[in-house]
């Protein structure tokens, strides 16, 4: 099994964090993993996008031109990536910010308001693991369990308090696909 995943949006999102969260949650349950970051020169609002190859075998390159999988979290972004996903791929929309519908058929859209659940439990930076909880949730990749010992590793000490949000954010993405099946 080999799975590439990229994420996108714009910097101060979070891109980075979720990609990080995902390779070592993936790393703590015996995966190979490659983790890819690639940002503008802007800190925070221009282009932000990692990918994350997730494999049993040896992930191989970690340059991919097309993705088993894309999660969007803004408009531009879905610009850039929708022609990149495979056919039959899977694409995340966050429809906080996201209002164009995708011109493809042969793609299984996967629409989560991920700022609003994240407004919702208090803690609006945590849009980004509430799209991760979608994700993890849909794709049944890793196990929802090691997320926690994943943020745990990749959040700076100076920031563990939010860890109890961080979770409460994750879970409202799993709640928000189980709910809409």
């Amino acid at each position: 099994m080999r799975h590439e995943i990229v994420m996108a949006g714009f910097g101060g999102q979070g891109i980075m964090v979720m990609g990080k969260v995902l390779a070592t949650a993936a790393m703590l349950e015996g995966k190979d993993v490659v983790w890819y970051p690639s940002y503008g020169p802007e800190m925070r609002g221009g282009a932000a996008y990692c990918t994350v190859v997730i494999s049993d075998s040896g992930p191989g390159s970690p340059v991919a031109s097309q993705f088993d999988t894309a999660i969007i979290m803004d408009a531009p972004s879905l610009r850039k990536f929708l022609g990149k996903v495979k056919p039959d791929g899977c694409l995340f929309l966050n429809t906080s910010l996201v209002r164009d519908e995708p011109d493809r058929s042969d793609l299984r859209v996967i629409r989560v308001a991920a700022n609003r659940l994240a407004e919702k439990i208090g803690d609006g930076c945590a849009a980004n693991l509430a799209m991760l909880g979608a994700f993890v949730e849909v794709s049944q990749l890793i196990c929802g369990d090691s997320i926690g010992e994943a943020l745990k590793r990749i959040i700076p000490e100076r920031h563990q308090h939010l860890s109890p949000a961080n979770q409460r954010a994750f879970e409202a993405g799993v709640s928000a696909v189980r709910e809409a099946r």
